[in-house]
């Protein structure tokens, strides 16, 4: 088995900018350059990009914003909705039944079909609660009966 080779490894710490001049003679004095190491001085949290996430549909923050309670505008509009999709009516017509019941979306515009597509995930993890509620016990009595 060889012997290995020896290495030696210095870190400088440096308060500029090495110049050419510096450099050469260090690779002349056989020194191979690395690595570079860089520094900088963090923001303050103040200035640091927070992450920032939305409020599920169907939620707000409570009065006293210490959690997320329903909102019973947004709920009504995920119920319509539900009702609507179970009857099989296409996403158009959805969204014209929301527009006819005066609802907005959060930007304050018309619902669109494209926008109720992209409720659609909120309304799959909120629809448990929704079929499990007293209000939809009612609505799925006038349902089609299946088989």
């Amino acid at each position: 088995m060889g012997a290995m080779p020896n290495t030696q490894r210095i870190r400088e710490t440096l308060a500029d900018i090495p110049s050419q001049d510096y450099l050469q003679k260090r690779l002349e004095s056989g020194w191979r350059l690395v690595a570079l190491e860089w520094e900088r001085d963090a923001p303050l949290l103040a200035e640091r990009e927070h992450w920032v996430e939305e409020i599920p549909y169907g939620l707000r923050v409570s009065s006293d914003c210490s959690r997320l309670v329903e909102s019973p505008e947004e709920i009504a509009v995920i119920v319509t909705a539900l009702d609507r999709i179970v009857e099989d009516c296409p996403l158009s017509q959805v969204a014209d039944e929301l527009n006819r019941r005066g609802h907005r979306t959060r930007q304050g515009k018309p619902w669109s079909a494209a926008a109720i597509f992209n409720l659609l995930p909120r309304m799959i993890e909120v629809g448990p609660r929704v079929f499990a509620s007293a209000e939809w016990a009612t609505r799925r009595e006038r349902l089609p009966k299946v088989g």
